[in-house]
């Protein structure tokens, strides 16, 4: 079992690598806004109800999938590096599937503002996230949430094993998936 982390900040492309990479792997894609969209159309992600629930749905897919014959899950989130609570998140998630013997890959995107502000009106990406159909909203919440929450890590800042960061700014989906697939032998 093996579970890849894909983690950067908005439309920095973790979703859509998460496709290429699941084409070229056993692994499953699961990115964040599989259960953000579904939860929201009941409750706003931002409200307590919002929150839990999907915490919830991610929580028990996470032990689903830990538990069954799957080669492993590729999970996107956006992590802020400032806040402990989304570093205690990120080291609950790990343990779900470390407790059960899966190895976890830590892969960090990163790319520059003009890039991820292009990203973020992609056929791709809006097919895929509702709730960012709404590119005015979708951009100053981007841009908002950049300059709330430091969403890149330091250098040295993370020491896993199994830790890689790219610079997809001027790449691919497809060379970003070819060169995880590469550097973790998946």
């Amino acid at each position: 079992m093996k579970l890849v982390l894909l983690f950067g900040p908005q439309a920095v492309g973790k979703m859509t690598v998460g496709h290429e990479l699941e084409k070229i792997t056993n692994l499953k894609l699961f990115h964040n806004h599989m259960t953000i969209d579904l939860v929201s159309n009941f409750f706003d992600y931002g409200s307590k109800e919002g929150s839990r629930l999907v915490n919830l749905f991610r929580n028990e897919i996470f032990e689903e999938v830990s538990k069954s014959n799957l080669h492993g899950i590729i999970f996107t989130y956006v992590w802020a590096f400032d806040h402990k609570a989304d570093w205690e998140y990120v080291e609950k998630v790990c343990e779900i599937f470390e407790s059960k013997g899966a190895t976890t890959y830590f892969v960090e995107l990163e790319a520059d503002l003009d890039e991820r502000l292009a990203r973020n009106k992609t056929p791709h990406r809006l097919a895929h996230k509702p709730t960012k159909r709404d590119i005015k909203w979708s951009e100053n919440n981007l841009i908002k949430t950049m300059e709330t929450y430091r969403l890149n890590s330091l250098d040295g800042e993370i020491k896993k094993e199994n830790y890689l960061k790219i610079n997809n700014t001027n790449m691919s989906a497809e060379e970003v998936a070819n060169l995880i697939k590469r550097e973790f032998a998946l």
